[in-house]
């Protein structure tokens, strides 16, 4: 075999491996020995943190959300966390004094984690509940979220997200989302989360003596809990739904954000990487989130490795680069032809590659030194009366 067509084979078997092959073998091994937690039915008390910028439009609907949450008020308290906002958010907020909602504000805009640890420190619940104004969840998530910390294993426990748009149907990045909610599944019945849902999470309050204010705290929370020893586990039946964002190049923008803030927890904690330290942990985190980070940089060594059949008089990398081009091509078209956008297949893949050019210009950013620590929620419509979940049905499904 040509040292170019090794070139090619390595880097897209790695990329195989985290998307395909690391689900695969987690499929398997929680087929042989699953580990699932135990939940009970204490009650602990909570803290719901509603983390807001600039939510006018969105955070009375929040707040009434989770005021009629299904657990006990007398061991609930909601917190919003305001970084700063200046549209009438935190007037909204006060608002609701009356019903026992407060308002901790930032004074100056500095993030969504800056204002996140301000309203830890005025929280007094045992349990931490990190949301976002944009986030509804089901009437019953958060008695469901609470149980798991009865399994004193568990540190952290994630919501699922289901994204839509506005009328309540799938999306293409909905297509991806409940992919990666399977992988998630997969990775709590063999050991633990590295990554909890930014939308909607809990954490024990032990957990968050350390809250740095410029790395992101939905995968800084995981990686919390695999430090002191715990595992982080996602909830199936703890849901939030919220509305994908319409325009491309706002979800681009979107994404560079949030895989900037990834690649820079994880380069601050390469040492959780180790396996003999961190077990079952440091192969996951190599394998969901070290992998998935560099598979643009690999997926791009591919198509210069294929290229090179030009040169080499390879037809066969030269095939392949062409069908990689197609596919490129093909997915970014159909992202901008509607006929074409009935097609799951189409809607993932071009999601896929949308999401491997935002993590290019992640890394871009990395490397020359920018850091995202402000933060500006994406505008997301609003979900229309209609398809507003209040609760679940007898399977589990959203009542719409």
């Amino acid at each position: 075999m040509s040292g170019a067509r090794l070139a090619f084979i390595a880097p897209m078997v790695l990329v195989a491996y985290t998307y395909v092959g690391y689900p695969l073998l987690l499929w398997i091994a929680t087929r042989l020995r699953p580990r699932d937690p135990r939940k009970a039915a204490a009650l602990p008390s909570v803290s719901i943190i509603i983390a807001a910028r600039n939510e006018a439009d969105k955070i009375r609907r929040k707040i009434e959300r989770s005021l009629a949450l299904d657990y006990p008020s007398e061991r609930l308290e909601i917190i919003v966390a305001s970084d700063a906002s200046d549209d009438g958010t935190d007037d909204i907020v006060r608002e609701y004094a009356g019903r026992g909602v407060r308002l901790v504000r930032a004074p100056q805009r500095k993030g969504k984690e800056h204002a996140q640890g301000l309203a830890l420190a005025a929280a007094r619940g045992d349990v931490i509940v990190m949301t976002d104004a944009a986030t509804l969840l089901e009437t019953g998530a958060l008695r469901s979220l609470v149980q798991n910390f009865a399994d004193p294993s568990i540190g952290a426990v994630s919501s699922e997200d289901l994204l839509v748009d506005d009328a309540g149907n799938p999306t293409a990045e909905g297509v991806y989302v409940k992919y990666e909610m399977w992988v998630r599944r997969l990775e709590s019945r063999f050991h633990s989360l590295v990554g909890l849902s930014g939308s909607c999470f809990a954490i024990r309050r032990e957990l968050c003596s350390r809250w740095p204010d410029h790395l992101a705290s939905d995968f800084m929370s995981a990686l919390h809990a695999a430090r002191a020893g715990y595992r982080a586990v996602a909830d199936p039946s703890a849901r939030g739904r919220f509305v994908a964002v319409t325009s491309t190049q706002a979800e681009i923008r979107r994404k560079v954000r949030t895989f900037l803030r990834g690649i820079t927890v994880l380069m601050a904690n390469l040492d959780l990487l180790r396996p003999l330290r961190y077990g079952r942990f440091a192969f996951q985190l190599a394998s969901h989130k070290l992998l998935r980070f560099v598979a643009p940089l690999l997926l791009l060594a591919a198509l210069i490795a294929s290229g090179l059949g030009f040169y080499l008089k390879d037809p066969l990398l030269q095939a392949l680069f062409a069908g990689q081009g197609l596919f490129y091509l093909g997915s970014l078209a159909g992202g901008r032809l509607g006929f074409l956008q009935r097609y799951a297949i189409v809607r993932a893949a071009h999601f896929f590659t949308i999401v491997q050019w935002a993590m290019l210009i992640a890394w871009g950013k990395y490397l020359l030194g920018q850091q995202q620590t402000t933060w500006e929620p994406s505008k997301r419509p609003e979900l229309t009366p209609a398809v507003v979940p209040h609760g679940r049905g007898s399977r589990g499904e959203n009542v719409l």
